[in-house]
């Protein structure tokens, strides 16, 4: 006789809505840096500590909510056929955003984010559903904490990267590596089996979530995978659109180069005018020739980098010619 496994635990409403307080975190998170990289306002939240800790508590909370998730819906039984067909979903979820993102900016592309992540850490986590929680709690514990004492230049390899462990990571958009994010998930894993035990769980089932801000909060955490996937191309291309209209994004990044090239030459060259004349002189060429892609990219060739040094050369070379000439032409 064939065994039936038992069916899943029912949904925690207080789960859903902790997820969708994640979502809607996310998604304030993209929309400030939408408005950074469009040129609306002028900072960088990747930058910016505050943010940085708010963008890896987003991050932290879809990761341990995936050991949460493993635990509740497969800790007694895996319920193999559910688990493939969520597995598969969330795999071809993040093909797209990889598919997506090299379409929009190859050199930083999201070829490892939090959907690849969940989908790898599910499987992983699988081996941990019954294992001691000592162990788990072990293993999470070297998971986070290696990273202080091991680095490598090869870890910051896009081949190796999503292990972790680099001393400078390559650039993406997204990366979430094993190292420490894995051991999140394996905090989660065994936060909810500690729960189950001590019966927390049927605590939290009590809260219904019935008020309105919960109930909006427990549908976004219900569709949060489609959410994930979507928000993103339908809030840049509001703000490309917005952008285009105004010109603000163009006015901006030229404000952007000339206070940051300011900032430089005088680190060098302490005279006000001949920096306010060199770097006019060097916007206007790459206005001219059409050189931001170039200059912008995270990632140049030798090629590029010699050609941007001939442009700074020449506009150097023009503003003291220049500035030698104006005493003979009073």
């Amino acid at each position: 006789m064939t065994s039936i496994a038992p069916a899943s635990r029912p949904r925690i409403a207080a789960i859903d809505v902790a997820r969708g307080v994640a979502i809607v975190a996310m998604i304030i998170y993209h929309f400030s840096w939408d408005l950074a990289f469009l040129g609306f306002v002028n900072f960088d939240p990747t930058q910016s500590l505050p943010w940085v800790v708010f963008q890896k508590s987003i991050v932290g909370t879809f990761i341990f909510l995936t050991g949460v998730s493993l635990v509740l819906g497969h800790g007694e039984t895996i319920r193999w056929r559910p688990f493939w067909r969520r597995f598969a979903i969330i795999l071809g979820a993040a093909l797209l955003i990889s598919a997506g993102t090299y379409a929009f900016n190859p050199s930083t592309f999201v070829y490892f984010g939090v959907l690849h992540a969940i989908a790898l850490f599910s499987l992983l986590g699988l081996a941990f559903l019954k294992a001691p929680l000592v162990l788990i709690l072990a293993l999470a514990i070297v998971l986070i904490g290696l990273q202080l004492f091991i680095q490598s230049p090869l870890f910051g390899e896009k081949l190796w990267s999503w292990i972790g462990l680099w001393d400078a990571p390559p650039p993406s958009e997204d990366l979430v590596p094993i190292f420490p994010w894995f051991g999140v998930a394996l905090l989660g894993i065994a936060a909810t089996r500690w729960a189950i035990n001590s019966g927390l769980t049927d605590r939290l089932a009590q809260f219904k979530g019935t008020s309105t801000p919960a109930r909006a909060l427990s549908k976004l955490g219900r569709w949060s995978l489609v959410i994930y996937v979507l928000h993103q191309p339908i809030l840049i291309g509001i703000l490309m659109g917005l952008a285009s209209l105004s010109g603000i994004s163009e006015t901006r990044r030229a404000e952007n180069f000339l206070a940051s090239c300011q900032t430089s030459c005088a680190q060098s060259a302490p005279d006000a005018a001949y920096c306010t004349a060199y770097c006019s002189c060097t916007l206007d060429s790459i206005e001219a020739e059409n050189l931001w892609p170039m200059l912008e990219s995270p990632q140049r060739t030798p090629e590029q980098d010699i050609a941007l040094s001939d442009l700074t050369n020449q506009c150097a070379a023009q503003v003291l010619d220049e500035m030698l000439l104006e005493p003979e032409a009073e």
